[in-house]
């Protein structure tokens, strides 16, 4: 899902080219959902659709909604026999109560996490289950500092442009709770991710990822920051020609009491 704090102008075909491994990853998580055929499900975050696709080959009745409509468009034209609406995790309504709601690589872009899970609660029925895999605890600590001292050189308070929020199995275990979840599985794990295009690999994941740390910046200053970030984390995250991100991913079913 977007980065709603900013935009929610994505370039979904820059998403699709260079970030396949947001919704390739995301295949591990169809395993917990086990979705079952003539199931109502909604893929929340859905982005260009193709996990809500897979979920769909299992026989169950899928729909897909994202904040982006750049992403949504997409979605359609790869997906025509597929539902797929503009939509926000925050606020968004159920025609009758679903099975489940699936959501992967979206929810640390909410930080009103307690409107999501609520959103997420009231659209289920009673034994529906919440299948989620997002940003936990430490999730791209490494990138983030190298961010924030960057701009911080050029003298620009940089935790106010922070678009994430990545809580501990704790915290979110928590907000469920009090909403109304019974939470059956919870894990947090480290996943380093390699991204695509060799060198250019970090500088394309914070263009289309952390596009919120630039906001207001000339082109020369992001040239001059993002280079920064990247002579910081050469040493730990580059390998042979590869950058990686250092990701830490939460994985959670939860069931609606």
């Amino acid at each position: 899902m977007s980065n709603i704090s900013k935009t929610n102008n994505w370039d979904s075909s820059l998403y699709e080219d260079k970030h396949a491994f947001v919704w390739q990853y995301g295949e591990d998580l169809l395993k917990l959902l086990n979705p079952k055929p003539g199931e109502s499900i909604l893929d929340l975050g859905c982005g260009t659709g193709q996990l809500t696709e897979k979920i769909a080959q299992a026989g169950a009745e899928v729909m897909g909604i994202d904040y982006a409509p750049t992403m949504i468009e997409k979605a359609r034209q790869n997906y025509p026999h597929i539902r797929f609406d503009v939509g926000d995790a925050r606020n968004f309504q159920v025609d009758k109560p679903l099975d489940a709601v699936f959501s992967n690589a979206v929810l640390h872009w909410m930080k009103e996490a307690d409107s999501a899970i609520a959103s997420i609660h009231q659209s289920l029925k009673p034994g529906g289950r919440f299948v989620a895999e997002f940003g936990g605890s430490g999730n791209v600590e490494a990138i983030v500092t190298a961010l924030e001292s960057a701009l911080e050189a050029i003298n620009i308070p940089a935790q106010a442009l922070n678009p994430w929020y990545f809580p501990t199995i704790g915290e979110y275990a928590t907000l469920l709770e009090q909403q109304g979840f019974d939470i059956i599985h919870a894990m947090l794990f480290t996943r380093p991710t390699p991204l695509a295009e060799g060198e250019a690999g970090m500088a394309n994941w914070i263009q289309m990822f952390a596009s919120s740390f630039l906001t207001g910046l000339s082109d020369e200053q992001q040239i001059e920051v993002i280079r920064a970030v990247e002579e910081h984390l050469k040493p730990t995250l580059y390998q042979q020609g590869t950058w990686r991100a250092d990701y830490r991913r939460i994985r959670i079913v939860a069931i609606k009491l």
